[in-house]
């Protein structure tokens, strides 16, 4: 694979042949290696610091304490080279090779891996770039594969316009991209259309008003009960929790500074992070299922945040990854939906969707839960309903923290029917809806039996027939294959 600049025409992009294979920067160990070293340097350091101190403070090395100062300093000396030497090996036994129709990446020296993945299964891409490799000019290759699991594959580092032309040469063959006959191997970096951006204010808000701060505002109160009571010294065991609140501030603030979403050919773009930025694209078709949700606090503002499943993300604690819209308004969550589900199946989307995030009862033809749910649930058995369109099945649930979780039909996994020993005895069953892992759960609870049979059976219909229908769409997704009744 190698690359030559046409100024204002593309990239020359030259896809491998199978002896050909290439490795990534070699700055690779230096940004990869360096947080092991450091932490080296701090547990021994900080050891060779106190006994400094204390021989000086004594006039001499007592006998018998501690280690002296010349070992600590060639532990030290001994682990880096040792890091070093392990991280130069990885470098140099990772290579990768990009074919028309596949990425491979072989790495290990000792124990050797090797991976591939198809192109047209890629489900995402990201660029991403901690703050060394910043320093550093480089970013990671991280891209996500139906089949991947919770290990995706990795390309650490390249060059950061590299990784560029990289994602776009593997994002344009994933899509089946016409190529210019006179030009075959010319890609082009598709363009993108910013759709919102998130100001660092708007942030700062939904970090403050989270309940991060419900919790913390509990704790301050416990802390001046303690403090009136005398009881000094269990303030001590309330430090680490009170670390992990202000860590949780910080994660928040820096996974969603200067938060954008735009939109490309390549499919939906998203770019966040500050002093680890990230370039993420989910290319169109690859979303299974669309979460919005709305804490109690949000309410007073009228805040929402949605969360996608991807296959191949998994269940990862990354849940900035799964985020498409970390805080916005009504409007803002329908720019976004509009996006990652480009056909609601119904024809006023904006009033069903509205019934589906705030509403009660039958509005907009959604089906809830009967009377007799109150026993169970007295806030909520309005609120637990579902409504079915032409492409997708609404579920709706949740008072203090309203929920409505949207699946395709072709992306139906499996179907579940759940029944508890209360709900035996009202007459009710929890239906649930398996999407590929991700923080998405659709669930309708406290159906009517005869209700919840139904959906059952209808669900399983509809998913069937839009699997069959869907088939018939190539992965390409800019070169469709005809559709029934096309030439």
């Amino acid at each position: 694979m190698s690359y030559q600049e046409n100024p204002g025409q593309g990239t020359e992009f030259h896809t491998d042949q199978a002896e050909v294979w290439h490795r990534v920067h070699p700055a690779s160990p230096a940004v990869r290696g360096w947080l092991a070293v450091l932490a080296v340097m701090v547990i021994f350091g900080r050891n060779f610091i106190e006994q400094l101190v204390q021989t000086t403070a004594s006039g001499g090395r007592h006998e018998g304490e501690g280690l002296p100062p010349w070992v600590i300093i060639l532990v030290i000396g001994g682990a880096i080279v040792v890091f070093g030497i392990a991280f130069v090996l990885s470098w140099f036994f990772t290579r990768y090779q990009v074919t028309d129709d596949h990425v491979r990446i072989n790495t290990g020296f000792i124990f050797r891996q090797q991976r591939q993945a198809r192109i047209d299964r890629v489900q995402a891409i990201d660029v991403v770039q901690p703050l060394l490799a910043r320093i550093f000019g480089l970013a990671e290759l991280k891209f996500e594969v139906a089949d991947s699991g919770k290990s995706a594959m990795k390309l650490s580092f390249l060059k950061m316009d590299e990784a560029m032309r990289l994602r776009a040469a593997i994002l344009a063959r994933a899509a089946g991209v016409t190529v210019d006959p006179e030009r075959p191997t010319l890609v082009q970096e598709a363009p993108e259309q910013e759709i919102l951006r998130l100001s660092p204010g708007r942030v700062i808000a939904a970090s403050l008003f989270s309940t991060l701060t419900v919790i913390m505002l509990v704790i301050a109160a416990v802390l001046v009960w303690m403090v009136l009571m005398g009881w000094w010294a269990a303030l001590i065991g309330f430090f680490p929790v009170i670390l992990g609140l202000l860590s949780g501030y910080w994660r928040s603030f820096s996974n969603n500074f200067n938060f954008r979403v735009a939109l490309s050919p390549d499919g939906v773009r998203l770019h966040y992070g500050l002093l680890e930025t990230r370039a993420q694209t989910i290319p169109p078709g690859r979303v299974q299922a669309v979460g919005i949700s709305q804490d109690f606090i949000w309410r007073i503002f009228g805040w929402y945040q949605v969360h996608v499943n991807v296959a191949g993300y998994g269940d990862q604690h990354q849940e900035h990854r799964t985020t498409v819209l970390p805080l916005g308004t009504e409007a803002e969550v329908f720019a976004v939906l509009a996006l990652v589900f480009t056909d609601p199946g119904v024809e006023e989307p904006l009033s069903v969707f509205r019934a589906g995030l705030r509403g009660k009862g039958e509005a907009e033809g959604f089906v809830h839960s009967p009377a007799r749910a109150a026993w169970l649930g007295p806030l909520v058995w309005r609120r637990n309903a579902y409504r079915a369109t032409r492409t997708a099945l609404l579920c709706r649930h949740g008072v203090l923290t309203r929920r409505l979780q949207v699946v395709p039909h072709e992306r139906t996994q499996s179907l579940k029917l759940r029944q508890g020993l209360l709900q035996r005895f009202l007459g009710l069953v929890d239906f649930e809806l398996q999407s590929t892992p991700g923080p998405i759960k659709p669930l309708v609870r406290h159906l009517d039996l005869r209700v919840g049979r139904s959906l059952f059976m209808e669900q399983a219909d509809r998913a069937a027939r839009a699997r069959r229908a869907d088939a018939g769409r190539s992965e390409h997704w800019m070169h469709e294959l005809p559709r029934e009744g096309q030439s």
